[in-house]
Protein backbone atom coordinates (compact mmCIF):
# COMPACT_ATOMS: atom_id res chain seq x y z
CA UNK A 1 0.00 0.00 0.00
CA UNK A 2 2.69 2.49 0.98
CA UNK A 3 4.75 1.53 -2.06
CA UNK A 4 1.85 2.42 -4.36
CA UNK A 5 1.46 5.82 -2.69
CA UNK A 6 5.20 6.46 -2.97
CA UNK A 7 5.15 5.51 -6.66
CA UNK A 8 2.18 7.85 -7.27
CA UNK A 9 4.01 10.70 -5.54
CA UNK A 10 7.17 10.10 -7.57
CA UNK A 11 5.25 9.96 -10.86
CA UNK A 12 3.31 13.12 -9.96
CA UNK A 13 6.57 14.86 -9.01
CA UNK A 14 8.23 14.10 -12.33
CA UNK A 15 5.14 14.98 -14.38
CA UNK A 16 4.68 18.25 -12.48
CA UNK A 17 8.37 19.15 -12.78
CA UNK A 18 8.46 18.50 -16.52
CA UNK A 19 5.18 20.37 -17.07
CA UNK A 20 6.36 23.36 -15.04
CA UNK A 21 9.66 23.55 -16.90
CA UNK A 22 7.87 23.33 -20.25
CA UNK A 23 5.68 26.26 -19.22
CA UNK A 24 8.72 28.30 -18.24
CA UNK A 25 8.31 28.16 -14.47
CA UNK A 26 11.47 27.63 -12.50
CA UNK A 27 12.42 26.92 -8.90
CA UNK A 28 9.36 24.92 -7.94
CA UNK A 29 9.60 22.80 -4.78
CA UNK A 30 8.83 19.13 -4.35
CA UNK A 31 5.36 19.63 -2.90
CA UNK A 32 4.48 22.14 -5.62
CA UNK A 33 5.66 19.75 -8.34
CA UNK A 34 3.62 16.90 -6.84
CA UNK A 35 0.52 19.11 -6.67
CA UNK A 36 1.11 20.21 -10.27
CA UNK A 37 1.43 16.57 -11.32
CA UNK A 38 -1.89 15.63 -9.75
CA UNK A 39 -3.62 18.75 -11.07
CA UNK A 40 -2.12 18.04 -14.49
CA UNK A 41 -3.44 14.48 -14.39
CA UNK A 42 -6.95 15.74 -13.70
CA UNK A 43 -6.81 18.50 -16.32
CA UNK A 44 -5.08 16.33 -18.91
CA UNK A 45 -7.50 13.43 -18.44
CA UNK A 46 -10.43 15.80 -18.79
CA UNK A 47 -9.00 17.25 -22.01
CA UNK A 48 -8.36 13.79 -23.45
CA UNK A 49 -11.92 12.67 -22.67
CA UNK A 50 -13.45 15.81 -24.19
CA UNK A 51 -11.33 15.49 -27.34
CA UNK A 52 -11.86 11.70 -27.40
CA UNK A 53 -8.12 11.04 -27.52
CA UNK A 54 -6.79 7.94 -25.74
CA UNK A 55 -4.74 8.29 -22.57
CA UNK A 56 -1.18 7.41 -23.44
CA UNK A 57 1.31 5.68 -21.16
CA UNK A 58 -0.64 5.32 -17.92
CA UNK A 59 1.32 4.17 -14.85
CA UNK A 60 -0.52 3.37 -11.61
CA UNK A 61 -3.61 5.07 -13.04
CA UNK A 62 -1.83 8.33 -13.90
CA UNK A 63 -1.67 9.14 -17.62
CA UNK A 64 1.92 10.37 -17.94
CA UNK A 65 1.66 12.28 -21.22
CA UNK A 66 -1.60 14.00 -20.29
CA UNK A 67 -0.30 14.82 -16.81
CA UNK A 68 2.65 16.66 -18.31
CA UNK A 69 0.45 18.49 -20.81
CA UNK A 70 -2.15 19.33 -18.14
CA UNK A 71 0.42 20.62 -15.65
CA UNK A 72 2.10 22.75 -18.35
CA UNK A 73 -1.28 24.26 -19.23
CA UNK A 74 -2.09 24.81 -15.56
CA UNK A 75 1.23 26.59 -14.92
CA UNK A 76 0.81 28.69 -18.07
CA UNK A 77 -2.66 29.83 -16.98
CA UNK A 78 -1.45 30.60 -13.45
CA UNK A 79 1.46 32.62 -14.90
CA UNK A 80 -0.95 34.58 -17.11
CA UNK A 81 -3.27 35.32 -14.21
CA UNK A 82 -0.53 36.26 -11.75
CA UNK A 83 1.48 38.34 -14.18
CA UNK A 84 4.09 35.78 -15.14
CA UNK A 85 7.54 35.24 -13.72
CA UNK A 86 8.19 38.87 -12.87
CA UNK A 87 11.30 39.40 -10.80
CA UNK A 88 11.74 42.16 -8.28
CA UNK A 89 14.81 44.32 -8.71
Amino acid sequence: MMIKVLILLIIAFFCGSIGASLAGASKKGCVTSIALGFAGAIIGSWISRKMQIPELLAVQGIPIVWSIIGSALFVAVINLISGGNSRKK
